[in-house]
């Protein structure tokens, strides 16, 4: 849900393995930007990102 590459989160020069939950939290609602796009749920699953191949799965 958190995106780690994004262009945005490198500006930011945090370690991954240093956030806390509360600090990715804290920086998803500072920076909406770092939170992944598309967010879909199908059968009680839930699916993060643009991975065509997961989407042409779903709607299959």
């Amino acid at each position: 849900m958190f995106n780690l590459r994004s262009p945005s989160f490198k500006k930011l020069g945090v370690k991954k393995g240093k956030l806390s939950r509360s600090d990715i939290i804290e920086l998803m609602l500072k920076k909406p930007r770092l939170v992944r796009r598309s967010i879909a749920r199908m059968d009680n699953k839930v699916y993060f990102g643009a991975d065509k191949s997961v989407i042409e799965r779903m709607i299959v």
